[in-house]
């Protein structure tokens, strides 16, 4: 998967996330006083969230590789592109059902303990701790971001893509953290009309990379790893 996707899903994807952590973002706690040091917090709270991304992208990369070691490359592309089709496609209750199935409600009402704990406290390094602890909420975006990781099939990319998507939710995230609610409701909901479009864009990618047509940057040829070709040799 190109790396570059990372960064333009986490743009576009943190005008939709400042929905859900934007209150986060806005009840930080002040952090040590002076403009330097308020600064400094906000982005260690970024910082924190980069670090649970790169983290996670590390495990999914792994899983990627495993996956692209069995040969099952081309299957796993094409059922992430489903899958996140139907994310798109599937009306709001019917994903909610999902959710709750999964317990991910038991999850977040945990990770919002935790968080009301870190929030009473007010140093730099409860920041980046509120950062790191963000990164695990679930998210809709986090989640085509671990696709992507899963997709490039190798422990190093799979950090660095997940890495390269937290960056792209700093400048609108540091700019909430720093000048309150300052994209306006009506820009927000714009570009959310906009974020189904990219994520199928994103589907319609994954799914052609596993039909494995040879389009040169599209659906290129994917290389057999020596695995595979030794296995073949035997």
């Amino acid at each position: 998967m190109e790396l570059w996707t990372a960064f333009v899903i986490g743009l576009l994807g943190s005008f939709h996330c400042i929905g859900m952590c934007g209150p986060i973002v806005l009840a930080l706690p002040p952090g040590e006083h002076g403009n330097v040091a308020f600064i400094l917090g906000r982005l260690l709270y970024n910082a924190g969230r980069v670090l649970t991304y790169a983290i996670l992208g590390a495990v999914f990369g792994l899983l990627g590789t495993g996956i692209s070691v069995a040969g099952l490359q081309q299957w796993a592309s094409i059922s992430l592109g489903v899958v996140i089709l139907l994310a798109v496609l599937l009306p709001s209750k019917s994903k909610q059902v999902f959710i709750d199935k999964l317990q991910f409600s038991l999850l977040t009402s945990r990770l919002k303990i935790y968080f009301g704990k870190l929030f009473k406290k007010s140093s730099q390094g409860s920041l980046f701790l509120i950062g790191i602890v963000n990164g695990f909420l679930p998210c809709g975006f986090v989640y085509i971001g671990i696709a992507g990781a899963i997709a490039t099939g190798s422990l190093l990319n799979g950090i660095l893509y997940m890495a390269l998507f937290g960056t792209g939710t700093i400048p609108i995230m540091f700019g909430v953290s720093l000048a309150g609610n300052f994209i306006s409701l009506k820009l927000r909901q714009n570009i959310s009309r906009f974020i189904p479009v990219l994520a199928s864009i994103l589907a319609i990618i994954f799914i052609l990379r596993g039909l494995n047509l040879g389009i040169p940057y599209l659906s290129p040829k994917l290389v057999k790893s020596n695995t595979e070709q030794n296995m073949h040799h035997h």
